[in-house]
Formats: C-alpha cells, structure tokens, sequence
C-alpha cells in the first residue's frame, strides 16, 4: 500500500469511527436514528406494561398453573425475551413486558387468553387447544409453485390421535376452529392427517395468517383467563443504576485503552481504536436489532470489551513474535494476522455455537443473553480481524515500518507447568470442594444451600398507595432502608405504577406478622392512602399477594438441557478442529472448574441468586473456552514443529509459556472493566459483578494451569496404552509364528 492510498484509507477509518460514535450517542434525525438512547431497555431500567390475569376456573390446578405461565411466558417473548410471566396467589398471572407504555395496544395484541377447540360441523369438539403443540406462521408453494401464506399446526401424542380419527372421517368436510366462543378459521380437510402436523392454507396475507398463529397459540394455555387489571409502571431501578454503570463503562474502556498502548505501543493506539469503534457498533446493532437491555445486559456490554480486546491482544503478540525470529515488519503483520486468525475463529466460533444452541433451546433472559453474546462476537471479530488489520496496514503504509512502532517479544524462560499439575490439581480441588463444604454448613444453619433470590423462589408483592408522590429514587433512597428494616433482608423490588402514588415492592416471603409490621411502618413514615372498602369501611390503601418464582421450574429445566447441549456441541467442534478427544475433554472439564468456583463463591459470600446467576455462569463459560482454545492452538502448532526428541512435556510447556502474556493481559483486562463497574456500580449490579470477577480469575487459572497439563496426562497414558497392546500384539505374533 503506497503512502498516498494509506493516508487515504486512514482518514476513511477515523471518519467511519466518527460515523459510528456520532451514530451511538446522537443518532440521525429527529428521532436521533441508532441513538443508543432508543435502545429498548428492560423492565428495571425504564419500566413497561404490568398484566394481570385470573383464571376463570374456582380452584385451578397447580400444574395447571405451572403450565399457563410457561406457555405465557414463550408467548410474551415476541415482545421482549426480557419479559417476565409469573404466578401471584392461587388464580393469578402476572405478565410484565419492559420497554412499552401502551397497555392498551398490548392487550389488543396478546388477546384474551380464552379457550379453544377444534370441532366438527355438529359441534363434536375433536380436540383443544391443550392438545395444540405449536402454531407459526409461515410461507409455501402451492401445487403451481405461487408462494402462499399459511399457518402450520403441530399437535400432542394425544392430540394427534384424535386429529386423525377426525381427519380421516371427515375428508372433504371443514374442521372448525373455534377460539373462545368464536369460529375463526373453518379449512377443509383434503386426506387424513396421521403424522400429528398439518397446514392451513387459503386467502391469507401474511398478517391474517401470523393473527391465526397467535390466537391459536394463546387458546392452547391450560387455564381461561381473564384479566382484572393492566399498569404502566416505572423502572425497578433508578436512574443512578444507568449512570454508574456507564461511568463504570467509560473508565473500565478507558484503562484498557492506556494499557493497550503502554503494553503494544502503536498497535496498542490501533486496539483503542478498534475497542472504540467495537463499543459504538455495539450500540448500535442493539438498536437496530431492537434487542432489549437490562442491568445485567449492561454489564454483559461492558463485560464485551474487556474480552473484545482479546483478539488483538492475540495479534500483536503474533507480530512481536515474528519480529523477534528475524522476519521484516512487513512480514511479521502479514503472517501474525493469519497465524492468530486460526485461535480467533475455533475460540470465537465456539462461543457462538454456544449463543445458538441457547437462543434455539431456552427462553426468557437466557435467549436475551444469548443474542447479546452472538452479536458481541460478530462485531468484535470484525473489529478486530478486518478493521484492526485494514489500520495497522495503513499505518505501515504511511511510514511507520520501524520495528520500534511495534516492540519485540521477549523470550522467556520456559515454565514447567506440567511437571507442577499436582499442585495446580491440588489448588484447583481445594477451591472446588469449598462450594459443596459452605453448602452443607450453610444448610445446617438452616440457611439454604445457595442464596436464592426471588426470581427462584417467589416472595410477596407488596401493593402501596401512599399520599404523596415519591419518584423511583426517593423510593430507592427513602422507603427501601424502612423495608430493609423491617424485613431484614436487602433484595426489594420497585415499580412505580405510572400516573399515580401507587408503588409495587416485592420482597421474599413475608408472614401475617411482617406484613402488619411493614404496613404499620409505611403508614408511620410515608403516608398510607385511605380508601373505602365495599362495607362503607375506611381502610389503607395496601395489599399484599404470594407471587411465584419469576424463573418457573420448566424455564429452569430449559436452561439447563440448553447449557448441556451447548457443552456438548462445543465438545464436538473442539474434537474436530483439533482430531483429539483429549483437548475437547480437558477443555469440558476445565469449564466444570470454573463454573463450581464462581458456584463456590456464591455459597461462601452468600450472593443473592437470581436471573443475573444464569447470565453470569453462561459469560464464565464463553470467556473460560475461549482463553483455552488459544493455548490449545499453539500446542497442537508446535505438535506439528516438533523435534524427533523433544519431550511432549517441553511441547506443552512451551504453548503455556508462548501464550502466558496474552493470558495475563486479557485477564488483567476483562478483571478491569467488571472491577470499574463493582467500584462504582449499585448493589445489585456488585452482586452480579463479583462472582464475574471471580470467575475471571478461575478462568485464567484453568486456561493456563489445568487445561494443558490435563491433556498431557491423557495423553501420555492413551500413548502408553496404544504401545502395551502393541507390544502385546508383537509378542503374541511371534509366538503363533514360532
């Protein structure tokens, strides 16, 4: 590249960063188009709709409650995966949907979740909507190959059975579908249906055909309902909660940036400038893919960065180590870029098939977890990979071509790491078996193993309308330390319900005595509204409801089935980039170490354990694979350059000692910008921030003291197994021979 075209490409990066930053905190038009201020944000940072349904039945089932609210809940997740579905008393559901404020418009589109069946023309119900598995929306070819609109159904074991005897009775009749009372589709059925899945088809457009899907989706819940009240409310956290985080964000970006250039020099300038223009995209595609972002979400963001910077952390290394064998500048850019692409894409690559499986198999804010971490991925190895490479190339270009712009990897003295694995064995057991030790002693005191928060185990909505009007941080400041008082216990929700005095506190489980004691304590320093009850009698404007877990056990179970096949996927690309079962088992248990280690350190600190415990495991999880698969890449290199004598455990040790620095300084600085948001942060996000921090460093450890050893070890003894049969195969040979 000559220097005019370099100069060139220059100023067309720093105006794209421009572009990108201008884009993020301004926007475009009136609207501010791609502000980051138009990102939909979650229930807990600027509030949403608040629904609230009762079953039609007297006593409904407990299993029928159960099965309602996770139907609900994979409903409502049209709308946000942030949106939350759960059970309050014995016949409610509560629905909250974050970044709305027309109820109205909600209710229009989630429609009253009434009953449905499918009938024959005398009325003989053939099945109901219980027995409806799933309903989508979709496009075909009809028999001409004209591209139609049309809505498949696939039904239960049950349901399919009945929808085959009815099919197949009645071919050349229609099938009515009829949702709460009211026939709203009637197809003709053209043969017997046997395999449980069928297509609507007919005049539909695209929107009469998705309204089809969604009715029938909704009048397959368990239960009818019916619904008793729809609120505006406010954020659960206040404004301080936003503020704090993005300062943490801003300085935590901003020592990585200083770091980068005091370790790398000029490319460490290129790296800020990528970490810049990474962080701007960001915010970006989070608007344009209309993503919703919670205060865990923002943590994730922040999080980004700091494991952003692995990707050219991992470059410039390359390119110092080319330097320091004798190859040109030049060279060394050409051949540190390629060599540090192949650890970037299998550490990459992994993660994302990780995002996928979670985003296909689980719900709620693990499948937001999971688009947020895909699209960090995508825009950080973009980032790095093509617009870092597009401005170290410039740069070289427009005369930075001395070696001095670039530094020279220093040799190192080659650590023994495999020849001290008992030790790290040992270190690594001791930390992993005080999880299970603080567990039982924390139950014997009658704690509870874990922490457990609302969001797992329910707890009480606490209704208030007081006298005066207090805005969300007069409620965080003034009214929660009364609570606390009271309750004992720091974990209270808020929602300000819009228009009105009226604020919704949800705390843990509260007895008939607390809850006097609470309401009498309000009354004392707030004001309680009066109001006039049925009898004509005066009373305080208060109530109180049992709610459910916000995390219902099936979302649980899906969480969990999501994580084991993501595990397993992993395991598998891992197996076959590399040929090696080895690395794929040690990587697997290495993750395994982690995660008891930040499981650990929620039994021991006694960290409350709610939705954000989910998002901090599965962030462990993507930073501790990817910090292994670079050193698994520069073993399975130096296999392939190895000398005839050259003990395994020298190959081993040499990849750990290569990657050392970049394990170091990519640790030092994802610790950085989740310690920047601990500092600053509020509670709630320390809660979250803390086990991060320590699962950084348990990473680390794993990646560098675990992960390399182990697979020597099997290794080792998978190579002394295959030449005792060897061997015995020989011997035996030559005695059939003799």
């Amino acid at each position: 590249m000559n220097k005019k075209k370099a100069t060139w490409t220059m100023v067309l990066m720093v105006l794209l960063l421009a572009a990108s930053v201008f884009t993020a905190a301004v926007g475009w038009g009136p609207t501010g188009t791609g502000s980051a201020k138009n990102i939909k944000l979650g229930l807990d940072l600027s509030g949403g709709v608040s629904i609230t349904y009762q079953a039609v039945e007297d006593n409904p089932s407990a299993e029928d409650m159960a099965d309602t609210v996770y139907k609900l809940q994979q409903r409502v997740d049209q709308y946000s995966t942030e949106a939350s579905v759960y059970q309050e008393g014995g016949n409610r559901i509560n629905i909250e949907i974050p970044g709305v404020s027309d109820a109205n418009a909600i209710l229009e589109e989630l429609g009253k979740p009434g009953s449905l069946t499918f009938q024959l023309e005398d009325g003989t119900v053939v099945l109901d909507g219980n027995q409806v598995e799933s309903a989508e929306a979709g496009v075909q070819n009809d028999s001409m190959g004209n591209s139609q609109h049309v809505v498949s159904l696939s039904f239960t074991e049950e349901g399919a059975k009945a929808f085959a005897e009815a099919t197949a009775e009645n071919v050349g009749n229609p099938i009515y579908i009829v949702y709460d009372g009211e026939v709203i589709s009637y197809p003709t059925v053209e043969e017997a249906i046997t395999d449980g899945k069928c297509v609507i088809s007919g005049s539909f457009t695209a929107e009469s055909a998705s309204n089809l899907a969604s009715s029938i989706r909704i009048g397959s819940l368990s239960l009818e309902l019916e619904e008793i009240r729809s609120n505006v409310v406010g954020a659960q956290l206040g404004e301080q909660a936003i503020s704090t985080s993005l300062i943490a964000g801003a300085i935590g970006l901003l020592i990585v940036i200083i770091f980068m250039i005091y370790a790398y020099k000029m490319p460490g300038v290129i790296a800020g400038f990528a970490l810049i223009m990474y962080t701007a995209m960001e915010l970006v595609a989070l608007n344009a893919f209309d993503m919703t972002l919670t205060l865990s979400g923002i943590a994730g963001v922040i999080l980004s960065i700091g494991m952003a910077v692995d990707a050219n952390v991992i470059i410039y290394a390359r390119i110092r180590e080319e330097i320091a064998e004798g190859k040109t500048v030049r060279s060394a850019i050409n051949i540190g870029f390629k060599k540090a692409l192949t650890a970037i894409i299998d550490g990459n690559v992994t993660t994302l098939i990780a995002a996928f499986v979670l985003n296909f198999m689980a719900t709620g804010s693990v499948k937001g977890f999971a688009q947020t971490l895909a699209l960090g991925i995508v825009i950080s190895m973009f980032t790095a990979c093509v617009i870092s490479r597009i401005i170290v190339n410039a740069a070289y270009g427009m005369g930075m071509q001395d070696e001095k712009y670039f530094g020279r990897a220093k040799e190192l003295k080659t650590i023994r790491f495999v020849e001290r694995r008992k030790v790290f064995f040992a270190i690594a057991l001791v930390f992993i078996l005080s999880g299970p030790a603080a567990m039982l002693i924390n139950s014997g005191a009658g704690n509870g193993v874990l922490n457990l928060s609302m969001d797992f185990k329910g707890g009480t909505s606490t209704d208030v309308t007081f006298n005066e009007d207090y805005d969300i941080n007069q409620i965080d400041s003034d009214i929660k330390p009364v609570i606390q008082e009271v309750i004992g216990d720091a974990e209270i929700q808020a929602q300000k319900v819009a228009g009105g005095t009226e604020v919704i506190f949800k705390t843990r489980a509260l007895d008939m005595e607390e809850r006097e004691a609470l309401e009498s304590s309000l009354d004392e320093n707030f004001g309680i509204a009066d109001y006039t009850n049925e009898e004509g009698e005066t009373e305080k404007n208060i109530s109180f409801e049992t709610i459910s877990s916000t995390v219902s056990s099936e979302m649980r179970s899906d969480a969990v089935l999501a994580v084991v096949v993501a595990v397993i996927c992993m395991l598998i690309y891992i197996w076959f980039r590399f040929s090696d079962i080895r690395f794929a088992t040690s990587a697997v248990l290495a993750l395994c170490h982690d995660v008891l280690v930040v499981l650990a350190c929620y039994a021991i600190v006694r960290i409350s354990v709610g939705s954000t415990f989910i998002a901090c495991m599965l962030t462990i999880v993507g930073y501790s694979i990817n910090a292994t698969i670079v050193i698994f890449d520069r073993i399975r290199e130096n296999l392939r350059e190895r000398g005839k004598n050259e003990p395994l455990a020298h190959v081993v040790n040499k990849s750990i000692t290569q990657t050392l620095t970049r394990s170091v300084y990519t640790s030092f600085t994802t610790f950085v910008t989740i310690a920047a948001l601990y500092v600053v942060g509020v509670p709630t996000i320390k809660e979250f921030a803390l086990p991060l921090m320590v699962g950084i460093v348990a990473g680390g450890f794993s990646s560098v003291c675990i992960t390399g050893p182990l697979w020597y070890m099997m290794k080792v003894r998978s190579d002394q197994k295959a030449a005792l049969e060897e061997q015995k195969g020989g011997s035996s040979g030559k005695k059939n021979k003799k």
